[in-house]
């Protein structure tokens, strides 16, 4: 055992023994015949930095791997990194832009090439910092989702879905990212608002029709003018009266001369400006659902944009060539002006101040906006060709399995959340146009002509070919032509040109080639359960089949849906099984996931849909779902505020203990947490608390526990600590498994803070006999495992320097208290505890001198009280300084008065205070407060107030009222002790 240091290290402790426990393989121990406990981490973005949410996630894995493991389960906690396409593909982007050079300056192989290289060199960032939160994942199976094994198991889902009729490809509306030129997720578009205008425009009827009131025209709005170009149809509400006879006529768009045809759907709003609506189906996603339902077919409607934004001629060629080739922007611009030039704008009128008008071409307002969150530009709606996976009926299990119970969420009140989201769920586009992810295993082909011959489309709109290898798909495609087929691996412009619209002869080999897209990285997350496992494994007794709707491959024709190919570049990586290793019959289901609610839908449940589409059972059985970390006026944190917390900052300055601690405790279900950086210190306060309890238990004699279970205590002291442990223990365990983490965080505070280094330590003091040696040291050490999920750092420092240990506390045992400690004693050191706080309390508020020796004469003290007394006389005069108790009658004069059960003990004032000034002082700060409080209450019932004053500003009113409330009730109360 080494003398404990006045002062600790945290940053040389936590180095140290991070390394210890990784080194020695202690985040998994060897557990064959134990118990399973298995949680997968979320896989932070290769490209990441720790932020303050990470901390928050996976402190609360950490903690509840910490305590399994405690409690001597086979502690399985995955972790890896997600590869993250765009975010990756951008930062090598970038570094190759610095240097003048450009990813289309390489070729595909080369380009990957780079990326790879970057990630093996500078990919490792967030893992070090996790490292340094403390978070005892399994390093020594860290995973990608790029490794080989992980990317065998996104070719065969894909496939497979394909096969089965749940993966096709279709064209529909996207998230376009003009900079990337990808498809991209909602999670990846940020709404901002931003000015923007709301022009109206007047689209003549065409063919001599006109309204019942003999209008000849309708007024129809927009926030983008620009997309007029592409315009297919007018909406109306089928009940509005003013348009029921125009229903099924055609209007005229200006500029292009298109007719459209007016159409009733519900979508138009008969209270909303002309109750008229422009649809545009291949530009607004309203828009395309309105077409839809108009009996417009998807791959009918009109696209008037490139993939960089730019207007292109529409299907039907009556876009003015004018218009060609501009940016969307510019186009905005020259659209309104010529229909302002044509007569067909419609002016917006105000008045001003001197109540004269102001004609103004359009409407300012406020628009929600969305925006690439890492291209920074306006996302487009575009319509093309993407593949898609059909989400509505790989939702059906996950919904049953939360239904009935296999699937529990946490807090329940997601639950609402949950299934209306999957209830309307549209399908999941999961091709991106990438180079660096996931190759989508599909090959394309030629349409076979009425004449046998094969015309080749570029677009990828002809026949497809999905299979797990390239071979598999040569024989599709053979099997589909009947001819020779010749592979391109990645047909460049020349070649492109050269195919493109051709018409092969008899004899000449059919062309097939690979798709260019890569995977949505939330593909590859979703089997983040079983893959990392090592999944695809020979399946397990009982396991439900592979299902398939169709066999598997076979002839395709020209509308068939069908794709396939192995991953791109794939490097050597995390491990497969082990040799003799079944990791998925063990350790799948997982036990628990813990999760932001912001991907609840763009990953936990995705997940949900592919564990029991292929490993026919959940992948999870509990999902537990915390807030975001906000700032502390509870504003979101972002970089444009100024207000983003770095936590590796704050381990710098308070240690990973006092954050992880913090987390813990703010941590309540179903809020965000509010960062207070004084709260970290107050953490790390809490921990130099339990640092000076070891040292002052060292200078005391007192050494580790030899025992697990308790040792036999006699005197109150020690049977009523012995019995706060137990009951410490239960309420951890309590609150853990209904993870409730401040519940557990305040259990183990309040106990080491106030009873064990405050009272139990107090009460010990000079009393250090062989008894109270055994029990302080046996309940320090259940302190330790108590408090290691929470702060895992000091707790194995103390653990090692208290005692001579055969295992480090990591691996050490959770503990099984069956001793309740003796009723009578723990009633005894409560009465004690709340007599000597009385005490102090009454001390203090009345300015009793600090030094001051006090006498106390009891009356009313029953026999249970007055043994009490006689016991714990010793106590009362070194914890409250009263030199001596008397159950004579007190003497007349000023006195204070304090109620503990049935008794009253009167604590005489005379020669210690001046009364007449005490109570005078009293009662003016009884009317301070009192007058504050009323003024905050006052405020707080003004409804002009609570109406227009920030959120943070009246939480603010209301903490502050219930303190000066609090506080009022406080000088009260000593003021009737003077009575």
């Amino acid at each position: 055992m080494t003398d404990l240091p006045k002062t600790f290290d945290p940053a040389e402790i936590e180095a140290r023994w991070y390394a210890h426990w990784e080194g020695n393989g202690l985040f998994r121990p060897e557990r064959p015949d134990a118990q399973p406990y298995t949680i997968v981490n979320p896989p932070p973005n290769v490209t990441g930095s720790l932020h303050i949410g990470h901390a928050l996630d996976n402190t609360l894995q950490d903690i509840m791997i910490r305590y399994e493991r405690l409690r001597g389960k086979d502690a399985l906690w995955v972790v890896g990194t997600d590869h993250a396409g765009i975010a990756t593909q951008m930062v090598v982007e970038r570094q190759m832009n610095a240097k003048g050079e450009k990813r289309t300056d390489y070729t595909r192989d080369e380009f990957v090439a780079k990326v790879w290289e970057w990630k093996h060199e500078s990919g490792g960032t967030i893992t070090g910092q996790l490292r340094r939160l403390g978070c005892s994942m399994d390093w020594s199976r860290e995973q990608f989702t790029m490794d080989p094994h992980f990317s065998k198991a996104v070719v065969k889902v894909f496939v497979e879905l394909h096969q089965r009729g749940l993966l096709y490809r279709d064209k529909r509306l996207v998230n376009w990212d003009p900079h990337f030129r990808s498809a991209i997720s909602d999670l990846e578009v940020e709404t901002k608002e931003t000015q923007g205008g709301f022009w109206r425009f007047t689209y003549p009827l065409a063919g001599g029709v006109r309204l019942a009131d003999g209008t000849d025209h309708i007024v129809v709005a927009t926030t983008r003018p620009e997309t007029m170009l592409a315009d297919m149809a007018v909406a109306v509400h089928p009940d509005d009266p003013r348009y029921r006879s125009v229903i099924g006529k055609e209007i005229l768009q200006p500029i292009t001369g298109r007719r459209l045809r007016i159409v009733g759907d519900d979508y138009a709003d008969p209270e909303l400006g002309s109750g008229a609506v422009k649809i545009t189906p291949g530009h607004d996603f309203n828009d395309f659902e309105v077409g839809k339902r108009a009996g417009i077919a998807a791959g009918a409607m009109l696209n008037m944009f490139d993939a960089d934004a730019k207007v292109v001629q529409t299907a039907d060629g009556l876009v003015p060539a004018r218009f060609i080739g501009m940016d969307r922007f510019d186009a905005r611009g020259a659209v309104v002006a010529e229909m302002k030039a044509q007569g067909f704008l419609v002016p917006h009128v105000t008045k001003n101040k001197e109540g004269e008008a102001v004609v103004a071409d359009f409407e300012p307002r406020v628009i929600q906006t969305p925006f690439g969150d890492r291209s920074g530009v306006v996302i487009e709606p575009w319509l093309t060709d993407q593949w898609y996976v059909d989400a509505a009926k790989l939702a059906v299990p996950p919904m049953q399995a939360v239904r009935d119970g296999r699937i529990e969420i946490v807090p329940k009140t997601w639950e609402k959340t949950f299934f209306n989201w999957m209830e309307n769920i549209q399908p999941w586009c999961v091709s991106r146009q990438l180079w660096w992810g996931h190759r989508i295993p599909a090959w394309f082909g030629p349409s076979v002509t009425d004449e046998g011959k094969l015309s080749y489309d570029m677009s990828g709109e002809g026949p497809s070919f999905v299979a797990e290898t390239q071979e598999a798909a040569e024989q599709l495609a053979l099997d589909h032509y009947g001819r020779a087929i010749v592979t391109v691996a990645d047909p460049g412009e020349a070649m492109i040109a050269a195919l493109a619209g051709h018409q092969s002869e008899a004899g000449e080999p059919a062309y097939i080639w690979r798709d260019p897209d890569v995977l949505d990285t939330w593909f590859s997350s979703a089997l983040w359960p079983f893959g990392t496992l090592g999944w695809p494994t020979p399946p397990r007794d009982g396991e439900v089949a592979a299902r398939s709707a169709d066999g598997g491959g076979g002839r395709l024709d020209a509308n068939s849906r069908s794709d396939a190919a192995p991953p791109h570049h794939q490097q050597a990586g995390g491990p497969p099984p082990r040799a003799g290793e079944d990791l998925v019959s063990r350790h799948y289901p997982n036990d628990l996931l813990i999760s932001g609610f912001d991907i609840l839908f763009f990953w936990d449940a995705r997940m949900a849909m592919m564990g029991q589409e292929f490993m026919g059972d959940v992948p999870w059985r509990k999902l537990y779902l915390h807030g975001l970390v906000r700032a502390a006026d509870g504003q979101k944190m972002s970089k444009s505020k100024g207000n983003v917390v770095d936590p590796l900052g704050l381990i710098d300055r308070f240690g990973a203990d006092a954050l992880r601690f913090f987390m813990a405790a703010m941590e309540s279900q179903g809020r965000d947490v509010k960062m207070d950086e004084k709260r970290v210190e107050g953490y790390r306060n809490f921990a130099t608390k339990l640092w000076n309890a070891a040292r002052f238990l060292q200078a005391n004699g007192v050494t580790a526990s030899t025992s697990i279970d308790a040792p036999a205590a006699t005197l109150p002291v020690n049977q009523w600590i012995v019995g706060q442990v137990a009951a410490t223990v239960q309420a951890l365990d309590t609150a853990i498994a209904e993870l409730r983490f401040d519940a557990a965080a305040n259990a183990i505070y309040h106990f080491v803070w106030d009873q064990f280094c405050d009272w139990y330590i107090e009460l010990t003091k000079g009393a250090m006999d062989e008894e109270t040696r055994a029990v302080a040291g046996w309940a320090f050490d259940q302190i330790l495992v108590m408090l290691h999920p929470f702060m895992p750092f000091i707790t194995e420092e103390l653990w090692h320097l208290t005692g001579d240990r055969a295992n480090a506390l990591i691996v050490a045992q959770w503990p099984q208290v069956s001793a309740s400690g003796d009723g009578a004693a723990a009633a005894e050191i409560d009465w004690l505890i709340r007599l000597v706080s009385a005490v102090r309390t009454a001390r203090t508020e009345l300015n009793v001198p600090p030094g001051a020796k006090m006498k106390a004469f009891v009356r009313d003290a029953g026999a249970v009280t007055q043994a009490r007394i006689a016991r714990q006389s010793a106590a009362l005069g070194r914890l409250g300084r009263i030199e001596a108790l008397s159950f004579d009658a007190a003497p007349e004069g000023g006195a204070a008065q304090l109620v503990v059960d049935e008794a009253t003990f009167v604590l005489p004032l005379e020669g210690l205070i001046d009364i007449a000034a005490e109570k005078a002082r009293l009662a003016k700060a009884l009317a301070a407060a009192e007058k504050e409080r009323d003024s905050l209450g006052n405020r707080l019932s003004n409804p002009a107030f609570v109406e227009k004053a920030k959120p943070e500003a009246i939480a603010k009113a209301r903490e502050d009222h219930g303190e000066k409330t609090a506080e009022a009730q406080r000088i009260k109360a000593a003021l009737d002790r003077l009575a």
